[in-house]
């Protein structure tokens, strides 16, 4: 009686192997993608959570709007303050940022008219590889950056 069962494994022995040797790196692909993909959204709502809170806090402050003129009153303080508490969540600027590399230049507020306040940030996120994967595609100038913006607008109480 002839045996083809083991005839049979050792050719799809090596056919499992080259379907792993092409998938792997696709599969790979994928994974590190969702990974980057993700953290970006991460740091955007981080961001944006930031922004949200220093329009508030400028917004509702006693001195922002002078009663019935209809005129809004930023002072330099007043925005230093809001800058900081965006960058590192206190008004005084001390501790660590709420997002590595994120500093109080980034950080506009700004009196866009009509009683509204508007607060903006931008921020550049390197990807997880860095410097490593341009050079491997062959763009070493710009690199894995990516460029966040938030910006929200509020009316002065």
């Amino acid at each position: 009686m002839r045996h083809m069962f083991p005839k049979s494994t050792r050719r799809q022995r090596g056919a499992v192997i080259v379907e792993m040797v092409l998938v792997t790196p696709i599969l790979l692909f994928l994974m590190l993608a969702t990974a980057e993909i993700t953290r970006l959204f991460v740091e955007h709502n981080t961001l944006t959570k930031a922004v949200r809170n220093g329009a508030r806090y400028i917004a509702s402050h006693e001195n922002a709007f002078q009663g019935t003129t209809g005129v809004v009153v930023l002072t330099a303080a007043k925005r230093a303050e809001t800058q900081n508490l965006v960058v590192y969540g206190n008004t005084a600027g001390t501790g660590t940022p709420v997002l590595t590399g994120l500093t109080p230049a980034d950080i506009v507020v700004t009196d866009i008219g009509s009683n509204n306040i508007e607060v903006t940030a931008t921020h550049s996120v390197t990807g997880i590889f860095g410097a490593l994967l341009p050079n491997l595609v062959g763009n070493s100038a710009k690199g894995l950056v990516h460029d966040l913006q938030a910006t929200v607008t509020m009316r002065a109480l």
